[in-house]
């Protein structure tokens, strides 16, 4: 029974402060030219999935329920504009 009181914690480390970049002389030799930027490659079926990671993830208790409001709303956003996107395509 002694054993069970003395159970030792530690306080959980200090997030690392975020160290901001220093201005470089000359920004424009270090961001790519525009033909060189990577092609996006977020698409509806990406979409489709992260709208399915959000119902699991709220079906599993992953979210507080502070944060329900904000993820609700984006979950319907995410939806109307999948629902969009699914009618222009019928449409054509």
């Amino acid at each position: 029974m002694a054993d069970e009181n003395n159970i030792e914690t530690t306080a959980p480390e200090a997030p690392a402060t975020p160290v901001e970049p220093t201005p470089a002389a000359n920004t424009e030799a270090q961001q790519p030219a525009e033909s060189e930027a990577p092609a996006s490659d977020l698409n509806i079926s990406d979409l489709v999935a992260l709208k399915s990671i959000i119902d699991v993830a709220t079906q599993r208790g992953a979210f507080k329920a502070a944060e329900m409001e904000a993820v609700g709303k984006t979950y319907n956003k995410l939806n109307t504009f999948l629902e969009t996107v699914s009618k222009q395509k019928e449409g054509e």
